[in-house]
Parts: C-alpha cells; sequence; structure tokens
C-alpha cells in the first residue's frame, strides 16, 4: 500500500491520499482527542504525540499537529494510517457510522422559505466550484445559512484555523458568489 503525502495551505495541517475511499459519504472533523473514540483510525493518530486535529475527506485524511515537527511525525502518521487499512477495521465505529451515514451530522441550516431558490444556486455553486478545491487543499465546506443577504459557511479539516482561509473567504468565494448571485453582500464563516 502506497500513501502520498500534500502539503495544505495550513502548515500545521498534511493531507494523506491511502488511494482508496475513506469516508463513503460525507465528512468527519475531530479536532479534540475525546471525539477521536468515534473512529478506530482516529484513536491510534491522536495516540501519536502531536496529533491535535483529523479530518476525514472521501479519498483522503488532513492530519493536524500542535507544533510538533513534521520530519518526526509524519512518519508515525503514515505508519498508524496503513496499518489500519490493512487491517480491515472499520474507519468508524457502529454507532458513529449510524450517525454520520448521511453525510449530515446534525448540521441545521437555516434561510427563509423566499430565498429557496437562491439558496439552491448557492449550494450548486459550492458543489460545483468550491468544494473540490477546498477539498484539494485537505479540508471541506458546508452551506450553513442565508440571511439578510449574507451567506454563512462552516470550513473543517485543513481550512480550519488556516491562515487563509480568510482570504478565501473573502476574496474567493465572496467574489465568485456575488457575481453569480446578486442577492449575496458578504459570505462569514461560522
Amino acid at each position: 500500500m502506497f500513501i502520498q503525502t500534500e502539503t495544505t495551505p495550513n502548515p500545521s495541517t498534511l493531507k494523506f491520499l491511502p488511494g482508496r475511499t475513506v469516508m463513503g459519504a460525507g465528512t468527519l472533523d475531530i479536532r479534540e482527542a475525546a471525539g477521536a473514540q468515534q473512529s478506530p483510525l482516529a484513536e491510534a493518530l491522536f495516540a501519536l504525540d502531536g496529533v491535535s486535529g483529523v479530518f476525514f475527506g472521501s479519498d483522503f485524511i488532513s492530519v493536524t499537529n500542535s507544533g510538533a515537527d513534521w520530519q518526526e511525525l509524519k512518519p508515525t502518521v503514515l505508519g498508524a494510517i496503513m496499518e489500519h487499512f490493512v487491517s480491515g477495521a472499520p474507519l468508524l465505529n457502529a454507532e458513529a457510522a449510524a450517525q454520520h451515514g448521511d453525510g449530515l451530522q446534525g448540521e441545521d441550516e437555516f434561510f427563509a422559505a423566499d430565498d429557496s431558490e437562491t439558496v439552491a444556486t448557492i449550494k450548486q455553486l459550492i458543489e460545483s466550484h468550491v468544494r473540490p478545491a477546498v477539498a484539494n487543499d485537505g479540508g471541506d465546506i458546508k452551506f450553513r445559512g442565508f440571511r439578510d443577504g449574507t451567506v454563512y459557511l462552516a470550513m473543517k479539516g485543513s481550512c480550519s484555523g488556516c491562515p487563509s482561509s480568510t482570504a478565501t473567504l473573502k476574496h474567493g468565494i465572496q467574489n465568485l458568489l456575488k457575481h453569480y448571485v446578486p442577492d449575496v453582500r458578504a459570505v462569514e464563516q461560522i
């Protein structure tokens, strides 16, 4: 098994590509060791000294370190990922798999019924133009709401806490949405 690695715009996060499906549907962002019990792989990664975050995407795993040297941490992360996939263990335990099976992770969206057509256009643009680029950087982005001309988005994985995430939101995503959807005036992260 060969696992590729890629840097991300967030210097604290590396993206690991095992060459197979990681999450069948949705994504999972684990930001603390207490949440790792959902996944045998997350538990193994959080057991490594220096791991402070794990994000599972469709075909990648983003790992965030807490200031450790990637030269030292990367080989142990690669080993933990390889051991997990070679063992054939499931990514999620049964309870977590049932909870995350639909990929929604219990996140409610908010917008006025009158804005449903605008929201549908915003979601389509996010899915077709924004999400692939954000996933390429080891993260994910979810539509959370639309109110008074402001689009609310949640950034996950390497994008959460990334120094360039504000620029991505304000200059990239906001400009794209404003161009195609005249009702959009601003984009905010929640």
